[in-house]
């Protein structure tokens, strides 16, 4: 059978097709999740740190389960851990709507702590998807479209990115709480049902450690010893753990920039439509050369549109800053993803992705707590300058001691 080729050659699997629409769906109903859950829990508690504490309650449980989860991913049917996940995501999403029903409304009295208690199972969900995801995505394309795959998936995620924040954003704005959610539930719901459609891809062979503190071990090994991915994944973590300022969005929103939810929205999807646009360019002009230090110097920019966003007091010029941060942070995202893929065996991926996922996904919930925590402590605007400044001295550190990423040529 012949490999499809072109800039949309993954697209002509059908399976590939499938998997990225399940991931639409299912991020477009996490964005508008994010925006709503943000608003509600600032609106009871009108306090920062509280934004941040969203973030917590995702990252414990998801931090808690990853490396297990990556094991399981190298071992169990990828297709079965993804739907269980679904199940339980939307389940979480039903939870949500439930607490704004007259019927759920009593558990509020208790404050936000109902919605974090649903926000740490949805964590344990996300922390046993993320890699089985990771690892199923391979098994669909031929290894020669990796790259391709990748870009096509980073596009449909940075699409669903920028519907949901502005989508959530204007729910909230117009039909309220209630109506919000249900939406959430049933783009769940839709994304659930496509992922069953997905054809079962047979594991591969099995890695020879033996146990499953061995084979956890081997890779944490593979990730620590290898100082290309080591890199590539530590430019990320700090990035994002400091140079974030997603969690302050509603407090920028509110009280700087005074444009309300709707606004909120607009704010929430700028760095996607950055990243959309650059995703988009890169699937016509892949990156060629000079990969590590284009890597490095998208990563030293983005931490330049975090200081410059905390200055800015004009909607405008935030929104163009935010969206030129998506825009480096997609490079980042597409050169990772496709050095973790060609560069991890098959048997392996699930457990690597997990270390990934400790790095990076959990990062970002971490970052929101960080973000709530400094802001409380040095105010809003210092806090976001001050991780825009951690970022730039993250990838002075890792250019001058990861000199085989700083050299590196080409992706794959």
């Amino acid at each position: 059978m012949s490999i499809p080729t072109g800039p949309y050659a993954a697209l002509k699997i059908p399976d590939f097709r499938l998997f990225i629409l399940t991931r639409f769906f299912v991020t477009l109903a996490i964005q508008i999740q994010g925006v709503v859950v943000a608003w509600q829990v600032y609106d009871i508690t009108h306090d920062p740190l509280s934004l941040g504490l969203i973030g917590l309650a995702e990252a414990i449980p998801s931090i808690s389960v990853s490396l297990y989860a990556g094991h399981l991913a190298d071992i169990v049917n990828r297709k079965k851990i993804i739907v269980t996940c679904l199940v339980t995501l939307l389940f979480c999403s039903l939870a949500l709507l439930f607490f704004t029903l007259e019927p759920g409304k009593f558990w509020l009295s208790y404050g936000a702590l109902p919605i974090y208690s649903v926000i740490f199972v949805s964590g344990i969900a996300r922390g046993f998807i993320t890699p089985a995801l990771f690892a199923f995505m391979p098994q669909l394309v031929p290894r020669e479209l990796y790259s391709n795959a990748i870009t096509w998936n980073s596009t449909l995620w940075e699409t669903a990115a920028i519907g949901g924040p502005a989508i959530g954003g204007l729910l909230y704005a117009w039909k309220g709480v209630q109506f919000s959610y249900g939406a959430d539930a049933l783009l769940m719901l839709a994304g659930l049902s496509l992922a069953i459609g997905v054809s079962s891809k047979p594991l591969p062979p099995e890695s020879e450690e033996q146990g499953i503190f061995d084979k956890i071990s081997a890779g944490l090994r593979f990730v620590f010893n290898h100082q290309i991915i080591l890199g590539a994944i530590s430019l990320d973590l700090f990035a994002v753990l400091f140079g974030g300022a997603v969690a302050l969005l509603p407090i920028f929103a509110k009280e700087i920039l005074a444009v309300g939810p709707q606004g909120l929205g607009l704010l929430r999807a700028a760095p996607s439509v950055g990243a959309l646009l650059m995703a988009f360019y890169i699937t016509h002009n892949p990156i060629r050369k000079n990969t590590g230090k284009i890597l490095l110097c998208c990563v030293a920019g983005f931490g330049v549109c975090m200081i410059l966003f905390a200055l800015s007091t004009n909607f405008l010029i935030s929104l163009f800053l935010l969206m030129m941060s998506g825009m480096f942070d997609c490079v980042s995202v597409i050169i990772r993803g496709t050095l973790l893929q060609t560069l991890t065996p098959e048997n392996m991926k699930g457990r690597v992705s997990a270390v990934n996922h400790i790095f990076i996904g959990s990062s970002n919930e971490i970052g929101m707590f960080e973000s709530g925590l400094a802001a409380r402590l040095l105010r809003v605007v210092p806090s976001v300058i001050f991780g825009g400044c951690m970022t730039l001295i993250s990838v002075g550190t890792i250019a001058v001691f990861a000199k085989s990423l700083r050299r590196l040529q080409k992706v794959q």
